[in-house]
Parts: C-alpha cells; structure tokens; sequence
C-alpha cells in the first residue's frame, strides 16, 4: 500500500494540472516550471504508484483508468490543503475573481441581465465568462473544474452534482401575426396541421430521450416541445417538425416568414412579441411549468465565492421572477 507520506504533494500538484489540461506543456506553463520538469514529475509518480496514469494520444494525455479514479480524491484534497493555509475571506466589493457558468442563450437573455446589474453594483470586479449550455462535455468540465456552474433544466443528479432552482418557467407557442391559429378554436388538431420548429440544444435529437440528454450522469433537458412529446401516433396525432436549431435565438424570425408554429419560454415568447410581428397563442392545454436550475459540483460547496453568487443570482432574478 501506497502511504502518503512516502509521496512528494508537488507530485500530486503536477497530476492534477496534467489531468485538467491533458498536456504537459500546458500543465507546465500553469505550475511555473519546464515541461521536462513536469515530465520527471510524472515519471516519479508513475513509479510511486505503479501505473502509468497517463498515454500519449491524438487528444493528448490521455488519463488510465487508476488516473480517473485518483482524480476526484486528489482534487479535493489539494482544494482542502489550499483552503485551509490560504483562504481569505471573500469581500465582493474587494474581490477580483472570474467566474464559468455554462447557460444556453435563453438563461444568458432572461436571467443572466439581472445578475450583470447587480453585480455592477455590489462586485465591480467580479466577471463572468458564458459558454454555450450545448456543448456536448459540458459536464465533463464542470467535474474537471474548467467551469463554475451549469444553468438550465434537469432531471436526474448524481451524487456528486448540486442543484438549486433559480425560477420556474413556462412554455408558450408563437405563431406571425395573421396566421390561421390566432382565428377560430385552437386544438391539438389545427395545431398539429402546420409545420413545428423546434430547439434541439445539443443539435441532435436522436440523442434525447423524452427530451432529456444523459450527459455523464447528468440528465439534461435539451427540448421543451410537450405537445411533440406527448403525441400520439397510434391517434395520428404527428407533428411536422419542419425546422430544428440549437439557439432560441434563431426561432422567431423564422417564424416571423412562414407558417410555422414554435415552443419558447414564456420570458423569450414575451420579448419577441414585443419586437413585433408575432403573437402567442392561448394553449389548448395547461402549459408546460420547467424549473431552470443551476448546478455545481459538490467541491464547490466548499467556496464563499460561488456560494455568495448563487445566492445573488437568486436575489436578483426573484423581483423580476419570469413564468
């Protein structure tokens, strides 16, 4: 049995930034020293522990399957020995961090606005860096620690992951302005009799399942269209699914130039009827309701920064609650 104590803690500085960016020179430029150091390092910590932890591959340093194991556990005892010699008491109006949240373009319109200017007051020097919510390793960083948090809809957790709800959202249905569906009683029926676009954020809807995507254990809602989910074949019940985009964003100037019908969030079907040229249709059931939740690794419970940003993200967005 390996003992600790026989194994220098630089070593273990040194596998954790090599697992992080899956490069020795990059692991080299982070920790301050030459990549032949790191590789020594490497070769010493290969010896120690028997393995050899990491292989040359075309993605780089590609981790062995004693690497993934150690990984979590040599993570956090680092963050705990950093934590315990060196915290300092985080002051937001003194603190100068970055934080990662990973969102898709509805939170980034609806949510993210609110914390900005809320920040702009009480931190002035914390910053934010958005990365796309469809990125299909999302959580794959949000465990390496390449982002803070991840903002969206959810099902299913592991026990590593966290949650938390920042408001509960509700779909609505747009169609132009004159279209056929805003005259006459709306059924699923006449619904059903035109064209659907619909957003599918990680691009691929053979990937979902009842419009969920696993990601690393990790279930992630990544569509929202009820009516498309709950159809039934058997009835004839089909809808047309004319047009699939991953961003929001994309949705109502197409919707604007056809006849299509499409899903959004109520806060993004609001703002495009106010830009013009569309309306939303009163639905002829009761309205999907969908929590949008940020989420974070379990390591992050242990920080006063991403903690006090939690809790002003919820601060800021409850006054203008959407849904």
């Amino acid at each position: 049995m390996v003992r600790i104590r026989t194994i220098d803690l630089n070593l273990l500085r040194v596998f954790e930034a090599v697992m992080r960016h899956r490069s020795v020179i990059r692991a080299s430029r982070e920790l301050g020293v030459t990549a032949s150091a790191v590789s020594h390092a490497l070769s010493r910590l290969r010896q120690a522990l028997g393995d050899e932890l990491f292989i040359s591959g075309e993605a780089g340093m590609e981790p062995t399957a004693r690497a993934l194991e150690l990984e979590p556990a040599i993570r956090d005892g680092l963050e705990r020995i950093d934590h315990a010699v060196g915290a300092q008491p985080f002051v937001p109006t003194d603190a100068f961090r970055t934080f990662r949240i990973a969102a898709t373009d509805y939170v980034a319109v609806a949510i993210l606005p609110q914390l900005v200017g809320r920040l702009a007051e009480v931190a002035p020097q914390i910053d934010l860096r958005i990365f796309p919510f469809n990125r299909t390793d999302v959580v794959r960083h949000l465990d390496e620690g390449r982002i803070d948090f991840v903002m969206g809809w959810f099902g299913d957790l592991p026990d590593r992951m966290r949650r938390a709800t920042i408001v509960v959202e509700k779909e609505a249905m747009v169609v132009r302005t004159g279209h056929p569906l805003t005259e006459g009683p709306l059924t699923k029926e006449r619904l059903f009799s035109f064209p659907h676009i619909v957003v599918e954020l990680i691009g691929t809807e053979e990937a979902a399942v009842d419009g969920f995507f696993d990601d690393r254990g990790v279930w992630r809602r990544v569509w929202i269209e009820r009516l498309l989910i709950e159809a039934d074949a058997d009835q004839g019940e089909v809808g047309r699914v004319a047009v699939s985009v991953p961003h929001y964003a994309a949705v109502p100037p197409m919707v604007r130039v056809s006849d299509m019908v499409a899903t959004l969030p109520s806060a993004l079907a609001r703002a495009a009827v106010e830009q013009g040229s569309l309306v939303m249709l009163d639905l002829p059931y009761e309205p999907l309701a969908v929590p949008v939740e940020m989420v974070w690794h379990q390591r992050t419970e242990r920080d006063e920064g991403s903690q006090w940003l939690l809790g002003e993200l919820i601060s800021a967005v409850k006054p203008a609650a959407v849904g």
